[in-house]
């Protein structure tokens, strides 16, 4: 057995862990999953079905009742005794703290609770990291209080907490378009010296690439045939009138001007002019929501034929490999694929995290085992 083979893997959990997008990550960086906890029915369903097949994630417990029904300590002295957490992962469901919503909406939403409520968890588990990630709402004045909240609670339980960054997935590797607000705590101010907080981006748009920088990846690639007889090679079925307005617009982009569909509501709100959109493969995608598959709420049409993405398509837009079935049908398992964090760029987030602040589990670039695993991915993607 090598030195490699001899280093022990670093563990994690995954709270809000939704279908294992935040879990697949740190699988592929090299970690153990040994607790998540998730109570939408179908994700867990999704959870159980996929992460368990990966190395290191075989004996997950998961945990499928809201977090507000577990007590932190109780649940840490019931699973986790004895042992010790290097990162805690996870992402606080969003909905209060969406753009969509105007006015005064989500304030004092309950479910932004929630967001203290993994802190608790923090606290409780006391790991090396944690990693927070939510949407930029988060950052909006409306919501300081959590925020401060949150940031009053790590620096009582000793957590260096870093600023929030808003990074976009297309800036790591990710075909898609998608900024989200990532926050870093490290529990040992050692850790801290000569770490950068984010890391650097692994790409760019045509006109700033240098250095090692690429070029943003375009979602070509993911309108290729599906795997045979996978069962989320679906779309919606849509009527006449829509299958028309789809066959108005121009392949590889267009949007609802071109479709010809107008409805009452345009005439007082002419906002939303991406629905009935097709998506331009040459380019990032736009940001899987949880209504992905639904070309009246985005620029979710097939770049030439008249229908919306399928949720293959929106999955390998999210990064997750074909042999990552959702459950739950369309809605369902649109509203997982939506809610995840892009496997790809969790995972490099992941690894700069274990190279620079867990350098025990550090592995170097050149070693078989994280070229193995590199290659899983991109063959997967």
């Amino acid at each position: 057995m090598n030195n490699i083979q001899q280093i022990k893997k670093p563990v994690a959990i995954d709270l809000f862990a939704g279908a294992g997008g935040f879990s697949l990550a740190a699988v592929n960086a090299g970690f153990s999953i040994a607790l998540a906890l998730e109570n939408d029915p179908y994700a867990v369903k999704t959870y159980k079905r996929n992460i368990v097949s990966y190395e290191g994630a075989e004996n997950v417990t998961v945990l499928d009742e809201s977090i507000l029904n577990y007590t932190p300590e109780k649940v840490h002295e019931d699973y986790f005794a004895g042992r010790s957490c290097d990162l805690l992962l996870g992402g606080p469901p969003c909905q209060g703290f969406s753009t969509h919503r105007i006015l005064g909406a989500g304030v004092d939403d309950p479910r932004n609770e929630l967001v203290l409520a993994y802190f608790r968890f923090v606290k409780a588990f006391r790991p090396r990291v944690f990693l927070m990630e939510n949407v930029p709402g988060i950052l909006w004045e409306r919501h300081k209080g959590h925020l401060d909240a949150f940031y009053s609670e790590g620096a009582k339980a000793g957590y260096t907490v870093y600023e929030p960054v808003v990074l976009d997935a297309r800036d790591f590797g990710v075909p898609q378009r998608r900024k989200r607000v990532f926050i870093l705590g490290v529990r040992d101010e050692a850790d801290t010296h000569d770490f950068v907080w984010p890391p650097k981006p692994t790409h760019a748009s045509q006109d700033k690439v240098k250095g090692d920088l690429q070029v943003w990846a375009a979602c070509e690639s993911v309108f290729r045939p599906a795997p045979e007889n996978d069962e989320n090679d679906i779309h919606m079925n849509h009527g006449p009138e829509l299958v028309k307005a789809f066959s108005n617009t121009p392949p590889n982009g267009g949007s609802r001007k071109d479709s010809g569909r107008t409805l009452p509501c345009h005439a007082k709100h002419d906002g939303h002019k991406d629905v009935y959109g097709r998506i331009d493969p040459a380019l990032p995608a736009p940001t899987m929501t949880t209504a992905c598959i639904n070309p009246s709420k985005g620029r979710f049409v097939h770049p030439t034929s008249h229908h919306g993405i399928t949720l293959r398509q929106a999955a390998r837009i999210q990064t997750f490999p074909d042999n990552f079935i959702f459950a739950g049908g369309l809605t369902a398992a649109g509203r997982q694929i939506g809610n995840a964090v892009p496997v790809k760029m969790g995972t490099y987030l992941i690894r700069h995290i274990k190279q620079y602040l867990l350098k025990e589990h550090a592995i170097h670039p050149n070693d078989d085992t994280f070229a193995d695993s590199d290659k899983r991915e991109t063959e997967n993607i």
